[in-house]
């Protein structure tokens, strides 16, 4: 009787172990701004700290930044753009909200809005963005 409630717990574990495992590698769908949206902040800080309050960004991970169509706009741009709050050459554009943008290379993401002064209203982000490590190797090694 012992060695079954042996292997039933073992058996448990295992399976809890590998769906830790395998929720970790699954892509995240990020909101930008939670409940806010997408919107101008009253805090120039406002987006830094959801930025860094979200942890580690990966690559597949998608932001949905939630805005009204036509009022505000999501352009990511470069480093460069991002700091002159200049949208004059995105690397993509999106007009419509809410806006689902796929992380797809890893490295600095940068976004502002384009509209009126929203981006110079604090209405921009930079995310850094990584490779999901694969750790299933080295667990199984220890």
């Amino acid at each position: 009787m012992a060695n079954i409630k042996m292997i039933n717990l073992v058996m448990v574990m295992t399976m809890v172990v590998a769906s830790m495992e395998f929720h970790g590698t699954m892509a995240r769908e990020l909101f930008v701004g939670d409940s806010f949206g997408w919107n101008v902040p009253n805090n120039q800080f406002f987006f830094d700290i959801w930025v860094i309050n979200q942890g580690v960004k990966y690559v597949n991970d998608v932001l949905v930044f939630n805005f009204t169509t036509g009022v505000h706009n999501v352009a990511e741009v470069s480093l460069q753009a991002h700091d002159a709050c200049d949208g004059s050459n995105p690397i993509q554009m999106y007009t419509s909200g809410p806006a689902r943008v796929s992380l797809n290379t890893a490295g600095i993401h940068c976004f502002i809005s384009t509209i009126g002064s929203d981006c110079k209203s604090f209405m921009n982000m930079i995310v850094r963005v990584e490779h999901r490590a694969n750790n299933s190797s080295s667990m199984l090694s220890h």
